[in-house]
């Protein structure tokens, strides 16, 4: 199963202390984890600041490292738009803490592993 990361999930790790793998890992055993190009630009441009956020890039960056990248294929303008659209095409669940994101992806139909609580992610079906 593909499980398409955002930008913001990869800042979780840090944030949070969740170890997004091992979550992933017990909601769906065996995953092909998969980052947009455009997350990784996005990453890339937060570790170069400075404080909380920057770091936390820095570590989704280490995490990008274990996931296959790939182009989206969009032309949209925002990289949200460009995760729904492959998440659309490609089949995928897309793992996002963001709010807005989750809930145009849900509208969609599409599913989301988003955090419950500060501890634990969940799986839910769009």
């Amino acid at each position: 199963m593909k499980v398409l990361l955002d930008t913001n999930a990869l800042l979780m790790p840090s944030q949070f202390g969740i170890d997004l793998y091992d979550e992933l890992m017990g909601l769906f055993g065996d995953f092909e984890p998969v980052t947009l190009e455009e997350v990784a630009g996005e990453l890339r441009g937060l570790a170069r600041g400075r404080g909380r956020d920057a770091a936390a890039a820095r570590v989704g960056l280490a995490m990008v490292r274990r996931s296959t990248v790939v182009p989206s294929g969009s032309s949209a303008d925002r990289v949200d738009d460009r995760v729904i659209e492959y998440a659309r095409r490609e089949g995928c669940v897309v793992v996002t803490n963001d709010r807005e994101l989750r809930n145009a992806l849900l509208r969609e139909g599409i599913d989301v592993v988003s955090m419950r609580g500060q501890k634990t992610l969940e799986l839910i079906r769009g």
